[in-house]
């Protein structure tokens, strides 16, 4: 894998605009090491999931997504707002290539919607070397996933706090799997070709903007910690623990405004409260 640089992000914005590490290490509550390591990687990726929700408020309210660094820093760090994986992807890529990781951005097709024909690569991960091995690191997914990085070993089960994963190769990529009672099922094909930044920024443009894209439809909220994940379905609230329970309930309009702000820390306005009347008038409980 050839190391990238600021220089060539996927997402546009000149190689001078630096990170502010120190402001997104206060962001995420970080404290450690900054080395290329692996340790590094694993710690970084979980402070990460744990500080900065996945959400898509601004393409449900038809507000667009600018993957510029400046807008995606003063959204997610100093804003402190969350993002989907466009914008998880930028930030966290840029503060690896800012401690010296090698890594590769990739696009990916979301299977687990079903479906026969082959969906759109709507989705942004990345591989990461550390400790001269590749990782599939991916900050930025609304579906359930592992917060820590995936060995990049095809056809190797991978337990984790949060279920067991693996790669298997296919003719275009890897897919990655998620093995549940009844055998494995596909969570999304990460393509294996040399992305450029236009393709990142077709694939945002499509998911923030494009009638049928299922953050125009559906509020999807979820952040992650060593021993539980949260998420949002709409209205409907799921409590994931870690090897175990899973808690559901269905919110009222106040109920799911505090749940925004205490659980996901997002910084709830009367901006967002028409978004969340209509969440709740629909009744649906999620998708």
């Amino acid at each position: 894998m050839k190391p990238s640089s600021s220089a060539d992000t996927p997402q546009h914005g000149p190689a001078s605009q630096a990170i502010d590490l120190g402001a997104y290490f206060q962001r995420i509550g970080y404290h450690g090491f900054c080395a290329p390591t692996f340790e590094v990687l694993q710690a970084l990726m979980r402070h990460h999931m744990a500080s900065i929700p996945f959400e898509a408020v601004d393409v449900m309210r038809g507000q667009g997504v600018d993957l510029d660094p400046g807008a995606v820093d003063r959204k997610m760090i100093h804003g402190r707002r969350g993002g989907y994986c466009f914008e998880h992807t930028s930030l966290f890529r840029r503060v690896l290539q800012a401690l010296g990781f090698a890594l590769e951005p990739h696009l990916a097709r979301v299977w687990i919607h079903g479906g026969s024909d082959a969906p759109a690569a709507t989705h942004a991960s990345l591989k990461v070397e550390a400790d001269g091995r590749l990782w599939l690191v991916d900050v930025g997914f609304g579906g359930f996933l592992s917060n820590q990085p995936l060995a990049w070993r095809p056809n190797e089960a991978q337990p984790t706090a949060f279920g067991t994963f693996r790669l298997v190769e296919t003719r275009d990529g890897y897919m990655l799997e998620n093995r549940y009672q009844d055998g494995w099922s596909p969570l999304y094909e990460i393509l294996d070709f040399d992305w450029q930044p236009i393709d990142f920024e077709m694939a945002n443009h499509y998911v923030a903007t494009h009638p049928q894209s299922l953050f125009k439809r559906e509020l999807m909220i979820a952040r992650t910690e060593d021993k539980v994940r949260y998420s949002l379905s709409n209205n409907r609230f799921t409590t994931r623990f870690a090897h175990g329970m899973t808690q559901e309930r269905v919110l009222d309009e106040t109920a799911l405004a505090d749940t925004l702000a205490a659980t996901f820390g997002l910084p709830v306005g009367d901006t967002w409260q028409a978004m969340i009347a209509a969440i709740v008038a629909r009744g649906d409980g999620g998708g």
